[in-house]
């Protein structure tokens, strides 16, 4: 039982320490996303020239870090579906809630992830040289990154809390096996 103490201190700090990365990751995003200048050249021909294509990089890195605790937390839980059965009780009332909300806030964060780093990588690599008269460069809305980073960090609580409460159930469930005794008592008749 001490083991299981340990791992689940283990599992704790590794989910916490990617979710962190994640979250410096998406907030690096935010601060170097690209943004566009217009250029007239010598031949009077207007276009739009973005700075550096790193935001999509950090986005992409902020996807996959988050991605990383998620399935940590899922393969070390089993996705609360194969493993040992929860008590019931609080604990697993608990765990569920929290399971369902970890999962709900996964999803938000990685599509703000995914959605800002292909939107910046659109900007920067496939709108070199566009030909108008009068238009402004397009660039990646402010604050998609933050709100990756933000439910990063709400994913990250949840999966604190729902991994806590799922330790609990589970180690209350062996409990109430093993002091268990038999259903059916062989009495003799006399």
């Amino acid at each position: 039982m001490a083991d299981s103490g340990r791992s689940s201190i283990l599992v704790h700090i590794l989910v916490i320490a990617l979710c962190l990365t994640a979250f410096g990751f998406a907030i690096a995003a935010e601060r170097r996303r690209s943004t566009g200048s217009i250029v007239t050249d010598s031949t009077n021909t207007t276009y739009c020239i973005y700075d550096s294509d790193i935001a999509t990089g950090y986005g992409v890195g902020a996807f996959l870090f988050l991605l990383c605790g998620q399935s940590l937390l899922m393969c070390v839980t089993k996705c609360m579906c194969f493993g040992r059965p929860l008590a019931p009780g609080g604990s697993r009332a608990w765990s569920i809630i929290y399971f369902v909300s970890s999962w709900i806030t996964f999803a938000i964060a990685e599509s703000c992830l995914i959605a800002g780093a292909t939107k910046n990588a659109y900007h920067t690599k496939y709108r070199d040289m566009v030909y108008a008269g009068n238009w402004t460069c397009q660039s990646l809305r402010k604050g998609v990154f933050i709100a990756g980073a933000v439910f990063v960090v709400f994913t990250m609580i949840l999966d604190v809390y729902f991994y806590m409460y799922y330790t609990k159930a589970t180690s209350q469930a062996a409990k109430n096996i093993s002091k268990t005794n038999p259903s059916v008592g062989m009495t003799g008749y006399a």
